[in-house]
Order: structure tokens, then sequence, then C-alpha cells
């Protein structure tokens, strides 16, 4: 789990503007990153995950942002939506084609934000998304980009069955980099992450 999800979403906020933005939310299930929603005008959410969307749901129920949101459960491709800015959260470096999601992104909004794993990520390595990030931010980068920040955090876990459970549903390969942590508790696990604006 990251240690410190508020610190995230400051340095989120200090990076763009969502002010009175309509906010168009690329992977948004599951809600860790709600907050930007209280200066927004509007958070179109887009998640082709039900039960993220489902987890995102109550997450903005509990903290009175209802009103704020409309839930799309569908791919980003299929939809049909216009904002002022794109975010994608965690969720570029997942897409089989991040060039063409960026494309259609610049077509919904005249801002695009990406979140996402930093290719130097300790934490992308052990989750096996390490070549993923550095495919999807090599497609970023052929963009004109405005703005480029790297920031460090922790992935922390209180023992190894909670590492475990994390990342097992990301393959063998993140079971077998995990093995070293058998016998650990209190891991903590660098991570990086980038923000883009183009």
């Amino acid at each position: 789990m990251i240690k410190d999800i508020s610190q995230i979403i400051n340095n989120l906020l200090s990076f763009y503007d969502f002010n009175n933005k309509t906010i168009v939310s690329v992977g948004a299930g599951g809600g860790q990153f709600i907050w930007y929603a209280k200066v927004a005008k509007h958070v179109i959410a887009i998640d082709n995950n039900k039960a993220a969307l489902d987890r995102l749901k109550e997450n903005i129920s509990i903290n009175g942002l209802t009103d704020k949101f409309t839930l799309i459960h569908s791919n980003f491709s299929q939809t049909n939506v216009k904002g002022d800015v794109v975010l994608f959260e965690f969720c570029l470096h997942e897409m089989d084609n991040p060039q063409r999601m960026l494309q259609l992104a610049k077509k919904v909004a005249s801002q695009v934000v990406i979140a996402d794993h930093g290719v130097n990520s300790q934490w992308a390595f052990i989750a096996d998304e390490t070549t993923k990030a550095e495919n999807s931010w090599a497609q970023v980068l052929k963009n004109r980009t405005q703005k480029l920040v790297t920031h460090k955090a922790e992935q922390y876990f209180q023992n190894y069955n909670q590492l475990y459970e994390k990342v097992k549903v990301q393959g063998q390969n993140s079971i077998d980099r995990i093995s070293k942590f058998k016998e650990c508790s209190d891991i903590v696990i660098p991570m990086e992450y980038t923000f883009a604006l183009i």
C-alpha cells in the first residue's frame, strides 16, 4: 500500500490546477486520488473494471463527493465525452496503444495530465510493469510536453502475505521478485512516479 497517498495527491494538485475544470479521469476506479474533485467543476470517471468503479462509487459517497462525479463503466476509447483536461490515473502503461489513447485524449480535452509509474521505480519492477512504463513514457515524450515532474514515495506492507496479496494478480514474475521478502515484516519498497502535462 502506498505509504502516503496524501503526499501524492498534494503533489498532483501542485502540478496542475484542477480548479473549476471538468476532468475526464481515465482509470479512476478505486478512488485513491479523488480529492482533486473538491476543486473541480465536475469529474467524468471512466474505468473498464466494474469492481474498481464500485469502490470509487463507495469512496465518493463516503467523502460527500457524489454530486461531483459521473461514472462510466467502459474503455476510454469507446466513450464520447468532452472536458477541460484528461487525467490518466496510473493506467496509461496498461493500455495496448498508449499513443492512440493520448491522441484520443487530445480530442477530448485541450490538456492531458499523465500520472504513472516512473521508469526507475523499484515498485514498478516488483509489479513487473517496468517495460510497460518505459513504453508508455516513450509515447508520452513523443508529444510536446509542457511540464514533467518525478517524485518518490514508498509502498509499505506489514508482512509478506500482505505484499503477496497485492502483487499476485501481476503474475509469476512478480511473485518470484517478492520471494526475498518471505521472512520479512514492515516491508518498504521504493516507488517513483511521474506527472506529465501535454
